[in-house]
């Protein structure tokens, strides 16, 4: 399984108040974000961060990435400091990436795009950045952890939030 979250925030304690995360201090918050993600994820899946993972302050990202499952691929952020970026535990790290699952063609970046590769033969933006903030753009979907009840989601959910109209969004 293919799982895709970002703006995870590790360690930031500017999360709790300008996304109104629901924790009394920064070690629940953490604490809570890896349930999540581990209650979804196997060591088998894969996951796309798409940006924003650990805060730079307290970067504790080689730990972090031990704790969680799966094979993670980080697209970069804003807050994602070198330190991050260069942690072992990464299977990928890059500022953009494009990917066909299910035949269905993914361009991935921290940042929403207005138009993007692919837009007009149906391909889809995933990014964070907004903390879901945005109006929603047709075939582009914030993945971060605050529009998604803090968990990485699938592509599929994904689609079943757009009214179920899978077939819109294929090739």
């Amino acid at each position: 399984m293919i799982y895709f979250t970002s703006d995870t925030h590790f360690g930031d304690p500017r999360v709790r108040q300008i996304d109104r995360r629901p924790f009394a201090n920064m070690e629940d918050h953490d604490e809570a974000l890896i349930a999540n993600w581990n209650g979804r994820v196997t060591p088998d899946d894969e996951v796309w961060h798409l940006g924003d993972f650990a805060y730079s302050k307290r970067d504790r990202t080689p730990e972090l990435l031990a704790r969680l499952n799966g094979t993670k691929h980080l697209i970069i952020g804003n807050n994602d400091p070198v330190s991050t970026v260069e942690a072992q535990g990464w299977a990928s790290t890059g500022y953009y990436a494009e990917l066909r699952l299910d035949e269905q063609v993914l361009v991935l970046c921290h940042y929403p795009f207005r138009t993007w590769n692919g837009m007009g033969r149906k391909s889809i933006n995933l990014h964070g950045h907004s903390h879901g903030r945005l109006k929603p753009m047709p075939r582009q979907f914030d993945v971060g952890v605050d529009p998604r009840d803090l968990r990485p989601v699938t592509l599929a959910e994904l689609l079943a939030l757009a009214g179920g109209r899978a077939e819109i969004w294929r090739h």
